[in-house]
């Protein structure tokens, strides 16, 4: 699937009234069948990108194309189906903590399913192999028939991952799915993502903080900053000095550190995490 942006502003769904727009006059063309990594540090509107490009956002100004169809002035059926071609992984996968591993990979193909079909699919699976097949992919293939409350962050995170490759989708967007790997896991779970987006000519877009998992694996690379096309360049030349520059003042996410404390911070309760499906 072709992504075409022209001259796009867009604020973030959380953002209050009259706030700043998270993207500003942002061009970008991703044609179809390639792989991209967006980086930029945080607030460079990576996250609003994406849900600009998954039909979730309509832009505030600027013109979204995708295949060369404007998603926001087509019929609200029409608009379903071109959404049924695309998945969006966030962060944090909203999967249901009782379910097996089994059923929510295979829920990766329910755009593809009638309606009973995707009831009966909840109870009784149809295509373990295929649920087995990817899971191994992340090397989680033990953990078929385990409950999704038992697997730890990064587990969850790679389950999400799997799920995509069963999705009948050309459009693959990622955000953020290393943030609980360690640095072996992220490169390995990245090298399977891309590799199996080659192998089905799928259009990935994934943003990412870490910035050499992106260099290794992507052969391109856009930078964001404050919702600006920072710079677009094949990987093999983002030089040092740009990655400088587009990480002023944020050098501790360049460098993969825990962001600085301020002297009279004192840490904060975990807050739950509220997820939204739609």
């Amino acid at each position: 699937m072709k992504v075409e942006l022209r001259g796009v502003a867009a604020r973030h769904p959380a953002a209050r009234a009259g706030a700043a727009p998270a993207l500003k006059a942002l061009d970008l063309v991703v044609a179809a069948g390639e792989q991209v990594a967006v980086i930029g540090p945080s607030g460079a509107g990576k996250t609003t990108l994406l849900q600009v490009l998954a039909c979730a956002l309509p832009p505030a100004a600027g013109r979204v194309a995708l295949d060369g169809v404007e998603p926001w002035s087509l019929p609200r059926r029409a608009l379903q189906r071109l959404r049924g071609r695309l998945v969006l992984a966030p962060q944090v996968p909203p999967l249901p903590p009782r379910q097996r591993v089994v059923t929510a990979v295979l829920a990766g193909r329910l755009p593809a399913l009638g309606l009973a079909a995707s009831v009966r699919s909840l109870f009784y699976p149809n295509d373990i192999p295929a649920a087995h097949a990817a899971l191994e992919r992340f090397d989680l293939a033990e953990k078929l028939f385990e409950r999704v409350d038992r697997l730890s962050g990064g587990e969850r995170q790679r389950v999400g991952l799997a799920r995509a490759l069963l999705a009948p989708a050309s459009l693959w967007l990622v955000d953020e799915p290393l943030s609980a790997l360690d640095p072996a896991r992220s490169a390995q779970a990245i090298a399977t993502l891309v590799d199996a987006a080659r192998e089905r000519d799928v259009t990935l877009v994934a943003t990412l903080h870490q910035v050499d998992v992106a260099l290794a694996q992507f052969p391109r690379i856009v930078g964001l900053r404050d919702g600006a096309l920072a710079f677009d360049l094949p990987a093999a030349e983002v030089s040092r000095e740009q990655l400088a520059r587009l990480y002023a003042q944020h050098e501790h996410e360049l460098r993969g550190d825990a962001p600085p404390a301020a002297a009279d911070e004192t840490p904060a309760a975990a807050q739950p995490v509220v997820m939204h499906c739609r």
